[in-house]
């Protein structure tokens, strides 16, 4: 599986931005597909993760309420809604591909890495 995210800008604190992930590949079905964000200096860290179905979304806390995923098997696109954003979201956001859903918040369960896009939100 090849991902390609997109969607990133310079946003202002409250703003709203909607983040793409694009996936090559006959069986995107069979992925979970999951974000994360990693800020200069910071660690990767967690955002979301949905599964197969889509039926199952997992989020961080930190982001629990404003975010949401989503995914469209048939497009084979995977999607972050993030409201309320606030400075402290501010990161380099990845979108990923696991074929388990054992502990997804966890990166190094994720086969497959996007480029990243930037989400910059000022205050």
């Amino acid at each position: 599986v090849q991902l390609q995210a997109s969607g990133g800008g310079l946003v202002q604190a409250g703003d709203s931005l909607r983040l793409s992930c694009a996936a090559s590949g006959r069986t995107f079905a069979s992925y979970v597909l999951g974000w994360f964000r990693q800020a200069p200096g910071k660690e990767r860290e967690f955002v979301a993760a949905i599964s197969w179905s889509a039926g199952t979304p997992y989020y961080a806390d930190s982001v629990k309420g404003r975010f949401t995923i989503s995914r469209d098997n048939a497009k084979n696109m995977v999607y972050l809604q993030m409201n309320s954003l606030k400075p402290e979201d501010t990161a380099t956001y990845y979108c990923a591909a696991t074929s388990s859903w054992y502990i997804v918040g966890d990166a190094v369960r994720y086969d497959y890495w996007g480029q990243g896009t930037q989400v910059t939100v000022s205050s």
